[in-house]
């Protein structure tokens, strides 16, 4: 499964110049004091559970990258602690060339920062000019198509250096995750749905992703041996469904069936070593199951953390994994589709699916709120608030991303899990939906992360930001 927690190096540089007194212009001791203060100043206020820094100390001239033989110090030493990703911190007018070598051979995300420039002498004289040399190691950086990200010049302490380093650490998990994750795929596809066809070579090719297989000969023989194996496991998650949902009369007896359905999903993620789960599921499972329904165990299942999505919907699954990296985990992705426009307002649009939403993204007021599974399918309005609903898909070997903001609104109760989302222009995005390659699937988190998005495709050459809507 998906690791959340970010190993950024941090990477002090100065000119590679002859030592000049103190007060001259890319004197030592001027970028040497900044390099203290400001990794200090990193690592005391973004240090987290989430967030773990390697530095410099003892490497290099006083702890700073400077030329050919220190910036290999550095690789040697973030290399030996695998971390996710780097930031350059230009001291003074930095490096160029080292700059440019350690993020090539390092092959991580990038962040690039001039702190602001405010030291001035008696007679004017500047010692640093960070930003200045910021602009050379970007272009550096280009010349050998080295994907980067980069803060505004400003004051360490500052709200757009918080920002920004925020921004970058969601981008460096998003990253660290993409790559090369696994996805397991239960059958095949609803024999209807054309629209979810993906192409597993170009996936592998493109991207490192890897589909694992598993069909429903493999399910029919788990779901016969879980109840032996995973007693415990069963009985907590059928007090799960008869605790926290009124039951219609349908649902029942398929509590258990569902509860040993959940416990043999969960262990599939162990036991094949996933990140992700796509399954065929109200084609398939009822045949298979006598009438079982998996809506609610996957609703119950994204709760856990274990990103399940339906109706073999690979690109929407790769979505979901997208939007939960922007969050560090913490968020919870909903597979709600664009279904119908609301009846009064012409820029909402209802985001729904039969049933499937994390419980824990429930709506907390009284209006449609009270949780209910009805026929094994979950039934509730999902949280107010601003939503990003974003979707992968491509065409012709071509892969996009389509990142959208919502916030919710008013509208009809109906069946099923959903929420009605309001967007500036809705007919501009069904405009663009239609005109491809995008379908109704999508997926919605709350919370704002189309910067995050737009970043991380930096560092996919087959992967484009679609910034038409």
């Amino acid at each position: 499964m998906f690791e959340y927690k970010v190993k950024i190096a941090l990477a002090p540089m100065r000119r590679n110049l002859s030592k000049r007194p103190s007060g001259m212009p890319f004197a030592w001791d001027a970028a040497e004091k900044r390099a203290e203060e400001f990794v200090g100043y990193i690592e005391k206020n973004f240090a987290s559970e989430n967030v773990e820094f390697v530095n410099s100390k003892g490497l290099g001239c006083n702890d700073l990258m400077f030329d050919d033989a220190s910036m290999r110090e550095f690789l040697e030493r973030f290399k030996s602690e695998d971390v996710d990703a780097v930031m350059i911190i230009n001291c003074n007018f930095g490096n160029e060339e080292i700059a440019a070598d350690l993020a090539r051979e390092l092959g991580k995300p990038v962040l690039l920062w001039a702190p602001l420039d405010e030291e001035y002498g008696p007679d004017g004289v500047r010692t640093t000019d960070s930003q200045c040399g910021l602009f050379g190691v970007s272009r550096q950086f280009q010349r050998f198509h080295i994907p980067f990200s980069h803060l505004p010049s400003c004051r360490v302490d500052s709200p757009e250096f918080s920002e920004g380093f925020n921004r970058f650490v969601r981008v460096a998990c998003m990253v660290k995750n993409f790559k090369g994750m696994r996805i397991g795929q239960i059958g095949g596809r609803p024999m209807p749905f054309f629209s979810v066809i993906w192409n597993e070579g170009e996936l592998m090719e493109k991207f490192g992703i890897k589909i694992i297989p598993i069909n429903f000969a493999l399910i029919e023989q788990r779901m016969k041996t879980a109840p032996e194996l995973y007693t415990e496991e069963i009985s907590e998650y059928e007090k799960y469904f008869l605790s926290k949902f009124t039951l219609d009369e349908q649902t029942p007896k398929y509590v258990r069936p569902m509860a040993t359905l959940a416990a043999v999903y969960k262990h599939l993620f162990e036991e094949y070593n996933l990140d992700i789960l796509s399954a065929e599921c109200w084609t398939a499972t009822p045949v298979m199951f006598d009438g079982l329904a998996p809506c609610a165990v996957y609703g119950m299942l994204n709760d856990m953390g274990y990103i399940v999505a339906c109706e073999s919907d690979i690109h929407c699954a790769m979505t979901m994994a997208l939007l939960k990296c922007a969050t560090l985990g913490e968020g919870r992705p909903l597979f709600g589709e664009f279904t119908v426009r609301h009846p009064e307002n012409k820029n909402a649009e209802l985001l729904w699916h039969c049933g499937l939403f994390p419980l824990s993204q429930k709506a907390e007021d009284g209006k449609d709120s009270a949780p209910r599974i009805i026929n094994q399918r979950e039934w509730f309005r999902a949280k107010d608030g601003v939503y990003t609903v974003a979707r992968i898909d491509q065409d012709g070997g071509e892969y996009s991303v389509l990142p959208l903001l919502c916030k919710t609104t008013d509208g009809p109760a109906t069946s099923g899990t959903y929420l009605w989302a309001e967007f500036d222009d809705l007919q501009n995005v069904e405009d663009r939906i239609i005109d491809g390659p995008y379908i109704h699937h999508f997926v919605e988190i709350e919370g704002d992360y189309r910067k995050e998005i737009a970043e991380f495709c930096k560092y996919f050459s087959n992967l484009k930001v679609d910034k038409s809507v």
